[in-house]
């Protein structure tokens, strides 16, 4: 189903998300993140969710404003949303470049646009998750997702799928990198003395 594969989606943006906020974490030490995997980050953000994911949620909206007026407007302005999310991306994006470029920037300021980021999309994945998803599976008829789903192109994701492309090889080992991280530290080892 249609809303299985977007949240399948927002659990991928999550891990990319989590992978960020530890780069962040290591910038915020003073010492140097992995900016091949920040850029590789930024760059799945203005693809992926630009390009096929939004595009997707907003049809689906546009359909529940058909179904159910009230429902969609109480839930708010999802394309809006989006459009804020594409700006505090560039903004993020603009950042990056102006610390890879020596520019005069602060590191708190930063720090502080990468945390907005990752708030801002982890507070927005949840309300759709939340609001907007289960409102759109209350209201939309099978003809209604059928006809979404007719409107789906067929795409793969490039860092989620085996068709994966070469750039985001250093992203997809980082990620396989902090999962091995986050499974030692969920069962240490022990070591018991005889």
């Amino acid at each position: 189903m249609i809303v299985d594969l977007l949240r399948r989606e927002h659990r991928n943006m999550e891990l990319l998300l989590a992978v960020l906020q530890r780069e962040l974490e290591i910038f915020e030490r003073g010492d140097r993140p992995d900016y091949e995997v920040i850029r590789a980050i930024i760059s799945y953000f203005q693809v992926y969710p630009e390009v096929y994911h939004h595009p997707q949620e907003d049809l689906i909206f546009s359909k529940l404003r058909i179904r159910n007026p009230d429902a969609a407007a109480s839930l708010g302005d999802l394309t809006r949303e989006h459009h804020e999310g594409a700006d505090r991306l560039h903004h993020f994006a603009r950042a990056i470049d102006a610390v890879l470029a020596d520019r005069d920037i602060l590191r708190q300021e930063v720090g502080n646009i990468v945390r907005n980021f990752i708030v801002c999309e982890r507070d927005h994945m949840m309300w759709e998750e939340h609001e907007f998803f289960p409102a759109a599976l209350k209201a939309l008829s099978p003809q209604d997702w059928m006809e979404i789903g007719s409107a789906l192109t067929d795409r793969k994701d490039p860092l989620f799928s085996e068709a994966g492309e070469a750039s985001s090889d250093a992203l997809r080992a980082h990620i396989v990198q902090l999962a091995k991280e986050a499974e030692a530290e969920r069962h240490p080892v022990s070591f018991h003395q005889g």
